[in-house]
């Protein structure tokens, strides 16, 4: 599972994200670890989708700050 250890190690986020703070979140499933491809904030004990406000329907495993380039 190298990948999976990989891609954990890039989403090193600990904690919770600031409250507000849109970040990019690491999901896993049955299937493996998959990124999502919309920001998302964490709120309530929630993740929820950042433009939407729906909540994230899945295992997120990982966060990270939206790098901006």
């Amino acid at each position: 599972m190298a990948t999976r250890e990989r891609r954990l190690a890039e989403f090193d986020g600990e904690g919770v994200p600031a409250p507000g703070l849109a970040v990019q979140v690491l999901c896993e499933d049955h299937s493996g670890t998959y990124q999502l491809p919309f920001a998302c904030i964490y709120v309530d004990g929630q993740w929820e989708n950042a433009e939407t406000g729906d909540r994230v329907e899945a295992r997120v495993v990982g966060w990270r700050r939206i790098s901006v380039e």
